[in-house]
């Protein structure tokens, strides 16, 4: 009877300690959670607040928003609160009160902790965005036209500052407006002038303005000694046309993206069906699941970004077996990279809220950059032939300079451009069609005229065929094998030289090239020109020269 006692009085005992840790439990959840305490420390015009969970929620854009629980003040209707952890939410193109916070944020919007709504916990795919990269959720829903790269755009920026328009203008925060105060510093008020309030130009990429902008803004100062004289050759008036037409309001990702394209990332990589092969496709990079990434060569934080950045600094340390080439980038153009890869995120929302700029490129084809020669061999081209497009070479991997003096001085624009179309075979170059990468007949003839313009060497003049040389085969393969072999591989297969056994170039180098090439060399390459008396290799005579090149041919392009 004793033990029998004991038992009852220890399940009671037990019984309670688990009702005592249910009610501390539903305290705990319904009474003591944070954002409870901070509603009650918030206060409205006409009292306290009442404490209640907030949210928004938008059907057609599959969003239960609870962020607002907690940045009360970011809620439809209640941006006078005051006391709430936030204050209103800036000023942005979209309305917080209809389209959420994850859309653009990402995080767990139905959460009500604060680890758990950012995202900062153990296998939600989609955490929030890092500090100073919120503008990289614009890419969950938009794709910014019309972009250049970098250089361009920084150009574009300075017409902007030195024609003086930030003087009235505001623009991505910067510039003021006109007034009575500056038109008075300026000696230019008039008596009961009020002053001329300038247009906000941050969105005008978005809504749009005036093209005959110049003409019109000259006719009224002429007329009306308030408005501030304003004076702009062609190329000013077209690098201004170029900025304003990138100004959506997202001044960090269009900088980002004009990074991407400036380093040669579309070389290798597609966005949005435009871009090579060689690498995986980005187009919805930016919502990769980091519980699925390995973090073992990431140092710091195991975040998204962290781990793209690490990975544009060491690719084959991060992905085991890549063949990606480090990214020769400072610090600034590797934080670029990861703003823009974060934001390719796309998400995918009901038809009335696709945007414009999405559709343009996904139903229309239009593309995210400008066509001019600078920018789409930055997009394009300068991943593997450098800025400059003076190559470089990796552990396993040599890329020509294309703008090399030498090679540009004997090259006709035909093998230049034919090269580009069709690529070559075995080797890393890729051929660069229309149908399968987006470049155009009409880039490629851009691009060749950019190299040539950028090195100031016009394409050669050539009255012989393409097929002229008649030299002793024989000959030929015996000074091939001494003097060629050892860069170019004894059956012309390539090594630290490209391949000359390719059916390509076997197919689009004339004779001339070919000889001339053997005979000048390229300067600032291995290359060394064989008609030249050198100390290091044998010099050859023309018809030597021409002997080598008929036995180059006897291959016939068969690799």
């Amino acid at each position: 009877m004793q033990a029998f006692n004991r038992n009852k009085w220890l399940l009671l005992a037990s019984s309670a300690g688990v009702l005592a840790l249910l009610v501390a439990a539903a305290v705990q959840e319904n009474l003591l959670v944070e954002w409870r305490g901070i509603q009650a420390q918030a206060a409205t015009p006409d009292g306290p607040l009442p404490v209640r969970l907030r949210q928004v929620v938008n059907p057609a854009l599959g969003i239960a928003d609870r962020c607002v629980s907690c940045h009360v003040a970011m809620a439809p209707g209640e941006e006078s609160v005051t006391g709430a952890s936030l204050a209103e939410h800036p000023a942005v193109v979209h309305d917080p009160s209809e389209f959420g916070c994850t859309v653009c944020h990402g995080g767990q919007g139905r959460a009500t902790t604060k680890a758990d709504a950012h995202g900062r916990v153990a296998f939600w795919p989609d955490p929030m965005l890092p500090v100073g990269m919120t503008e990289a959720g614009c890419g969950t829903c938009h794709a910014a036209l019309g972009i250049p790269a970098r250089e361009q755009l920084e150009t574009a920026r300075a017409s902007l500052e030195r024609g003086g328009c930030l003087a009235c203008h505001r623009v991505d925060g910067r510039g003021g407006v006109t007034t009575p105060s500056t038109l008075a510093s300026r000696g230019r008020r008039r008596t009961g002038d009020a002053g001329v309030p300038a247009p906000d130009l941050s969105r005008v990429g978005l809504t749009g303005y005036d093209p005959g902008w110049y003409s019109r803004h000259r006719q009224r100062a002429a007329a009306d000694d308030t408005w501030q004289p304003f004076s702009a050759d062609e190329g000013d008036r077209d690098n201004l046309d170029l900025y304003l037409s990138t100004r959506v309001g997202a001044p960090r990702l269009v900088a980002a993206k004009s990074v991407f394209h400036a380093t040669g990332c579309l070389g290798c990589h597609k966005v949005n069906g435009v871009g090579g092969d060689a690498g995986p496709d980005l187009t919805r990079a930016g919502a990769k699941d980091p519980g699925r990434l390995d973090f073992s060569a990431v140092s710091g934080p195991r975040t998204l970004a962290a781990w793209f950045a690490e990975h544009v600094r060491a690719p084959a340390a991060v992905v085991a077996g890549s063949l990606m080439p480090a990214v020769n980038a400072s610090a600034d153009e590797i934080d670029a990279l990861t703003f823009y890869t974060l934001s390719l995120r796309q998400r995918d929302v009901a038809g009335s809220y696709v945007p414009r700029d999405r559709v343009r490129v996904q139903r229309f084809g239009e593309r995210e950059f400008t066509s001019d020669g600078a920018t789409l061999f930055g997009a394009f081209c300068a991943g593997c032939h450098g800025r400059e497009g003076q190559g470089f070479r990796v552990p396993g991997m040599v890329f020509p300079s294309i703008a090399n003096p030498d090679f540009l001085a004997i090259a006709p624009d035909a093998l230049i451009t034919e090269t580009i179309v069709r690529g070559r075979p075995g080797r890393r170059m890729q051929a660069w069609s229309a149908e399968t990468t987006g470049l155009t007949p009409a880039d490629v003839t851009t691009i060749v005229t950019y190299m040539r313009n950028r090195a100031g060497v016009p394409a050669p003049v050539d009255t012989r065929p393409p097929r002229w040389v008649r030299g002793d085969a024989a000959l030929g393969e015996r000074i091939y094998a001494a003097s060629c072999a050892g860069c170019h591989g004894a059956k012309g297969e390539g090594g630290d030289g490209p391949a000359l056994n390719n059916p390509v170039l076997q197919q689009l180098a004339t004779d001339t090239y070919l000889t001339e090439t053997v005979a000048r060399g390229r300067r600032g390459t291995a290359m060394g020109g064989f008609l030249e008396p050198s100390t290091v290799r044998r010099t050859l005579a023309r018809e030597e020269i021409e002997a080598v090149v008929t036995f180059i041919r006897s291959w016939g392009g068969r690799l």
